[in-house]
C-alpha cells in the first residue's frame, strides 16, 4: 500500500518510490525452476527535498537493492521511481545519462569502489568529463576545490588510491559524488567499513556538505546511533518490505512495530538500570526466495497470532507522518517501548559525534585525518 503523502506538498517531494519491486531469478537447474529472490517487494515512500532519509534493517533485508533501484543502477521488476515529478523507472540508458549527474552514490567499501589504476584527480574529474562540465583547466581547479572541501590537499590529486587510508578513500568517494553537482546523494553504509574514530568525521562531513550544497541525503546504515544523530526520517525494512516509517525522534522514542522495538535493543545503553523493551530477536531470518505468508515477521515475533500468518498487514497511517505494518500495533504499544532521547544521547557512539562536532568548531574540519 502506498503511504499517503498528502501531508507534504508535491513540490517538496524530490524522490518517490511507488510499489517498487525487484526479484532476482535463481540459477537454472536441469529439473525444475529455482525460486526467485524477492529482494524488494512493493515498497512505497517519498523523500522530501533537502532532508536526510535513513533506511535501516538487518543484513539481507533489501536496503542496498532498494538504494540502487532509486537511482536506476538496477531496473525494477515492477513499480515506479518518480524523480522531480518524472517517472524514471522506464527510461533508457541514454535518457538516464542526462540525470546521472543529479543522482549520485557513495559506496560502502572505499577500497574496491575506487579504480586503483587512476589517480585521485582523474577519479574525481571523471564525472565532470562524462557530464560535459566545463573546460579541462576549470575541471582541474574544481578537483582541487572538492578535495580541499572533503579534508584532503590539492597535491593528493596526483596520488593513487592505495596511498590513502580507508577514511581518506571514503573522502575521495564523497568528492567524486559531488563532482557532477548532484541534488540527491545515496550513501550505502558509508561509514561501516571505517574505524570508529573516523566514522564521526565522515558523518559530520556529510552533514556539513548537505547544508552547503543543498543536498538530499539517503543513508543506508546498521548503526542506529548514527541514524538518530543525522536523519530527519527513518524507514525500517524487513525481508524486502517497508514495515515502519516516521520522524526519527518519534520512531526512536516510541517504536510501534515489534521488529523496530527489537532493533532498538542493539543500541548500547551506558546505564545498567536502563530498561529494555524486549529481549531482542530470536530465530533466523527466513529465505527471501520463500518469505512467510501473511506478515513476514510473524515467524520471529513474540506477539504473533493466527491472523499474522494468514493476512498481510497493510502499511497504515497511525498518526502525523507515521506508518506501521502490524495488525496489533495498538495492543503491543507500551509507554516504555522506546529509548528516550537522553538515553540515546548517552550512548558512546552518539557521544563521539558530539565531541567531534565540538572539536571541528574550534579547529579546521578540513584537516586531513588518517
Amino acid at each position: 500500500m502506498t503511504p499517503d503523502l498528502s501531508t507534504t506538498a508535491p513540490e517538496t517531494t524530490i524522490l518517490e518510490a511507488r510499489g517498487l519491486t525487484r526479484h532476482f531469478a535463481g540459477p537454472a537447474r536441469l529439473f525444475g525452476k529455482t525460486p526467485s529472490v524477492r529482494a524488494v517487494d512493493g515498497v512505497s515512500f517519498g523523500i522530501r527535498r533537502g532532508e536526510t532519509f535513513a533506511i535501516v534493517g538487518e543484513s539481507g533485508c533489501g536496503k542496498s537493492t532498494l538504494a540502487r533501484l532509486l537511482i536506476r543502477l538496477l531496473a525494477p521488476t515492477d513499480g515506479r521511481v518518480i524523480y522531480n515529478g518524472q517517472d524514471i523507472s522506464g527510461l533508457s540508458d541514454a535518457e538516464m545519462r542526462s540525470l546521472r549527474g543529479e543522482l549520485q552514490f557513495i559506496f560502502q567499501d572505499p577500497f574496491s569502489s575506487l579504480n586503483p589504476r587512476m589517480t585521485v584527480g582523474a577519479i574525481v574529474e571523471e564525472p565532470m568529463q562524462v557530464h560535459g562540465v566545463e573546460s579541462s583547466a576549470a575541471r582541474k581547479e574544481r578537483v582541487a576545490q572538492l578535495l580541499g572541501r572533503v579534508g584532503l590537499r590539492a597535491e593528493h590529486a596526483n596520488r593513487y588510491p592505495h596511498e590513502f587510508s580507508g577514511g581518506q578513500r571514503q573522502r575521495i568517494g564523497i568528492a567524486r559524488a559531488l563532482a557532477s553537482g548532484p541534488k540527491v546523494i545515496i550513501g550505502d553504509e558509508p561509514v561501516s567499513a571505517l574505524d570508529v574514530s573516523i566514522q564521526a568525521q565522515v558523518v559530520n562531513l556529510l552533514e556539513d556538505l548537505k547544508e552547503e550544497f543543498g543536498l538530499t541525503l539517503i543513508i543506508i546504515a546498521h548503526d542506529l546511533a548514527v541514524i538518530r544523530h543525522m536523519s530527519d526520517r527513518v524507514g525500517v525494512m524487513y525481508l524486502g518490505e517497508m514495515i515502519e516509517l516516521g520522524q526519527t525522534d518519534a520512531l526512536y522514542d516510541q517504536p510501534l512495530h515489534p521488529y523496530t522495538q527489537a532493533l532498538m535493543t542493539a543500541i548500547p545503553v551506558p546505564s545498567p538500570k536502563a530498561r529494555r523493551m524486549s529481549e531482542g530477536l530470536s530465530g533466523d531470518v527466513p529465505s527471501p526466495s520463500a518469505p512467510p505468508t501473511g506478515c513476514r515477521f510473524h515467524t520471529r515475533c513474540p506477539h504473533a497470532r493466527s491472523r499474522c500468518s494468514e493476512q498481510k498487514p497493510a502499511l497504515e497511517q497511525t498518526g502525523d507522518e507515521r506508518w506501521v505494518a502490524c495488525h496489533f500495533w495498538q495492543e503491543i504499544k507500551r509507554p516504555d517501548a522506546g529509548l528516550d532521547a537522553e538515553t540515546v544521547r548517552g550512548d558512546a557512539t552518539a557521544r563521539r559525534f558530539e565531541l567531534y562536532r565540538s572539536w571541528s568548531e574550534g579547529k579546521n574540519p578540513a584537516t586531513p585525518q588518517r
